[in-house]
């Protein structure tokens, strides 16, 4: 079986590349970093005006999906961009209010779905991503989700472009937690990472034929290729993958998918940064835009460990 994406999914992929291109992510993300959501909020909108986040709305809602496949396909599009805000956290919002119910998916998911509003989600207790830009916040609370009804002072980041807040205890409660929610979450977050990783191997690969030691290009010596190489394999091997549990949905091979991904992607952003050299280390490269995300990614909605458990013990169920 070949695992490859058909003629109206190549076309919404370089729809989107082109659409992100012409924005230039790198100067939205440092402004996002600063606090200052204009550009953001404007770049959100446009994702929203080529349906990426309608995917995950059923139509009766005002939204295309549930479509998966294509939520994936975007979300490649996304990570490969750095496009910073709450973009994984909205679609399980998303998810999680199908499941409360038709008042509250009216009320709430036809703004999601436009791109009216952001959103974000986290379990309660711990710090929600992007509360200061969101004006949907959802704690995941052991008594159901709660809409916050606030948010408290940001905190850093490994990655600057993902600002943390706590959220404010109380709210109604609109629904209950999900295992579909998490699986939807972790899809997103393995396609984003894919396509974080891939942007850090062709910006490595752009320029190592450009930097030069002893009159030739650094790219022409073995041990570079090599590393180049491993990640090429590790990014390409991840890819069908994620395209799989797409399919599926079941969260063992989505969990199996976050954990290619996100290794294939962290692994690279370690090859770009020593392939670099000290430029790499500059938060005025570009490239750290996608080291901090790769990094951040890595453990976001599950842990390597906690994604490996879960894939072992479903291999075992199948086993008996």
């Amino acid at each position: 079986m070949r695992f490859l994406p058909d003629a109206e999914q190549r076309a919404f992929a370089a729809s989107l590349d082109a659409l992100l291109t012409a924005a230039g992510t790198p100067a939205v993300v440092r402004e996002w970093s600063r606090g200052d959501h204009a550009s953001g909020r404007q770049l959100w909108s446009r994702v929203a005006e080529a349906g990426v986040f309608a995917l995950a709305v059923p139509e009766e809602y005002e939204g295309l999906g549930p479509r998966p496949v294509e939520l994936a396909v975007a979300f490649v599009e996304l990570g490969r961009h750095a496009v910073p805000g709450p973009l994984v956290e909205t679609i399980t919002a998303a998810v999680l209010l199908t499941g409360a119910g038709p008042v509250i998916a009216k009320r709430l998911l036809p703004s999601l779905a436009s791109g009216g509003t952001m959103a974000t989600v986290a379990p309660e207790g711990a710090f929600a991503l992007d509360g200061d830009a969101a004006g949907l916040r959802l704690s995941w609370a052991p008594d159901g989700i709660r809409l916050s009804p606030g948010h408290g002072p940001v905190r850093p980041s490994l990655d600057p472009a993902r600002r943390l807040t706590p959220l404010s205890p109380g709210g109604e409660v609109v629904g209950t937690a999900t295992e579909q929610a998490l699986v939807w979450a972790r899809l997103a977050t393995a396609a984003q990472a894919l396509g974080v990783g891939l942007a850090l191997l062709d910006r490595t690969v752009a320029y190592v034929k450009q930097r030069s030691q002893f009159g030739v290009p650094v790219g022409s010596f073995q041990a570079v290729r090599h590393r180049l190489a491993d990640a090429k394999i590790a990014l390409e091997f991840a890819r069908p993958l994620v395209f799989g549990a797409a399919l599926t949905l079941r969260p063992a091979d989505v969990a199996a998918a976050k954990v290619a991904a996100c290794e294939a992607a962290y692994g690279t952003a370690r090859s770009a940064l020593q392939l670099h050299g000290a430029i790499g280390y500059t938060a005025e490269c570009d490239l750290s835009l996608w080291l901090t995300k790769a990094r951040a990614l890595r453990t976001a909605w599950g842990a390597p460990q906690e994604c490996r458990a879960l894939v072992v013990s479903a291999a075992g169920d199948r086993r008996w």
